[in-house]
């Protein structure tokens, strides 16, 4: 499977997973609770700064930066045509927030660094029958799944691109939607086969 994960090196790479899942799960509820623009401002402002001082490891989200600026801009003219332009602002700049945050985490965690820190998270449930290995595995994959399909997205809009000269757009879910389930059915597979009981 493909990855977003950035080998090129960066300061938060350093970090531990726990610490930056910790903050990612603060931050993001940080930026819900604030209401007015300019607070929200600062907080987009601050994540803005985080993301680019990523530098060079910041390449393999190029893709998922333009489709949150397109998805910004949808979100502009929705809220204008309903004449509620500061309703678009604050829904803008709370996901623009928040999404670079996540890009961030994904690209300078491993997603195996990120199940175990939900393995450890999940194991004080064990005596209420919780099978926290089960549980952490399936939340990694799940994770894992956003990030490859994004990968097998970017390579059918090549592949598009190369063919016609321009992207694939909408006309890429079909061929999208059929690699995903093929990739859903051999996971599931190969999970019956060696975590079967």
């Amino acid at each position: 499977m493909g990855s977003l994960y950035s080998e090129h090196r960066t300061w938060l790479h350093a970090v531990p997973a726990g610490w930056k899942l910790g903050l990612l799960v603060l931050l993001s509820s940080g930026v819900f609770w604030l209401s007015t623009p300019v607070a929200l401002s600062v907080a987009c402002a601050a994540s803005v700064a985080l993301f680019v001082s990523l530098g060079a490891a910041m390449r393999p989200a190029g893709r998922l930066l333009k489709a949150l600026g397109i998805a910004a801009v949808l979100v502009l003219l929705f809220h204008a045509v309903l004449q509620q332009p500061l309703v678009g602002l604050v829904s803008v700049l709370r996901m623009v927030a928040a999404s670079l945050l996540s890009i961030a985490l994904t690209l300078t965690t491993r997603s195996g660094d990120l199940q175990a820190v939900l393995e450890r998270l999940l194991t004080p449930l064990a005596p209420l029958g919780v099978r926290a290995d089960r549980f952490a595995l399936q939340l990694a994959l799940m994770l894992r799944f956003v990030e490859h399909f994004f990968v097998v997205w970017k390579r059918l809009d090549d592949a598009y691109r190369l063919r016609t000269g321009k992207g694939g757009g909408i006309k890429l879910l079909a061929p999208l939607t059929i690699q995903m389930l093929q990739t859903a059915r051999r996971v599931a597979d190969t999970l019956d086969v060696r975590l079967g009981e």
